[in-house]
């Protein structure tokens, strides 16, 4: 099978990564089922998404419903095949004493946008009506906007978020790896938040587990802010500079069952960001030096995925792809807070390291 977009020499569409907040948005993570009639399905879908998602859209243009369609490793070999994403590999999986952050199944995500939740479902219940054969639901979430942006833990959630060509820069593959030039990388992961606990600390300490203040969202100066605290611990920079991700987080829950949780969904140029976030939260910057919001917070889901384009996405055929090596398992340790370094601005990524903010 051709590599989808290979064919045209213009640049390729990419898929709607750095778009603004919503207020509603559906998780969907399945896995693919085994068999041909699995694989035809979704590459099937992969040509059709952009069609599902205008005729879901048009009936309500002006609320900004988009999706965008992710695919793990070893999905990636199964339909695809060669050429891979430079960077794409099973989730690094990160553990210390009690905290852990898991890695679990996942072979397709679907990252569903809008301004109202019943856009949201639909396109979701027409993106499993033609899957339903095909694939296996493992984890959904619906996402919400609490009041002004904030998680359930009370704070608002994105203010480090960066905006136009920045959020371009920092999210869009360039020619590091020029065959998926305009694809981006997305690590997600479900945290669930003890919610009794996390209210009985006072404001104060909760400000200081954070790093900013609650009411006002003014990030705490260096002299009262804990090495710990969790807007230091997230911070990754390369020679002096600030590498940054786009989240586009959303709470959840039932308030029945007593489940509150944040869904994490990080947008990234290269993986290895977030990876060292995700390092110096679990083990620490040193090590023993954890984000204390793992105190409250527990990861049970965690995937990496590759977005390709657009592009790729309505130019895919059904049909096998050409033979394709086992994914190679990723080392037992932990990555290295340094990498060898790229030569040039891309970040794709070079020797970072994750440094408080100065």
């Amino acid at each position: 099978m051709a590599t989808p977009g290979e064919a045209g020499a213009s640049t390729p569409i990419r898929q709607p990564i750095p778009a603004p907040l919503t207020r509603a948005a559906i998780f969907l993570v399945v896995t693919i089922k085994s068999g041909h009639d699995a694989i035809a399905s979704v590459q099937s879908l992969c040509a059709d998404l952009a069609a599902l998602l205008r005729a879901v859209g048009f009936r309500e243009p002006s609320e900004n419903l988009s999706c965008i369609m992710g695919f793990g490793s070893e999905a990636w070999d199964r339909l695809f095949g060669e050429p891979r994403p430079a960077e794409l590999h099973p989730f690094r999986e990160f553990r210390a004493g009690p905290r852990h952050a898991v890695a679990t199944p996942g072979d397709l995500l679907f990252h569903i946008r809008a301004e109202r939740m019943d856009l949201c479902f639909e396109l979701a219940t027409q993106i499993m009506a033609r899957l339903e054969r095909a694939v296996t639901p493992v984890d959904e979430v619906h996402g919400f906007r609490y009041f002004d942006s904030r998680d359930l833990l009370g704070f608002v959630d994105g203010t480090e978020n960066p905006t136009g060509q920045e959020a371009v820069d920092a999210t869009i593959i360039g020619e590091e790896d020029a065959t998926f030039a305009g694809g981006s990388y997305i690590i997600v992961q479900k945290y669930l938040h003890d919610m009794a606990a996390w209210n009985a600390l006072p404001t104060e300490a909760q400000e200081r587990i954070i790093g900013r203040t609650k009411l006002s969202d003014i990030e705490l100066d260096e002299t009262s802010k804990p090495s710990w605290a969790h807007s230091a611990l997230t911070v990754v920079e390369e020679n002096g500079r600030e590498i940054k991700i786009v989240r586009d987080n959303m709470p959840f829950g039932q308030a029945g069952q007593g489940e509150f949780g944040t869904y994490f969904i990080g947008y990234s140029r290269s993986p290895v960001t977030i990876e060292i976030m995700l390092e110096n939260m679990f083990i620490g910057r040193p090590p023993g030096n954890y984000d204390r919001i793992l105190d409250f917070s527990r990861a049970v889901t965690g995937n990496l995925f590759f977005v390709p384009t657009a592009t790729f996405l309505e130019d895919v055929t059904s049909g096998a792809p050409a033979a394709a090596p086992p994914a190679i398992e990723p080392p037992a340790s932990a990555p290295s807070q340094s990498v060898p370094p790229i030569p040039d601005y891309s970040l794709g990524i070079g020797s970072l390291k994750g440094k408080p903010r100065r």
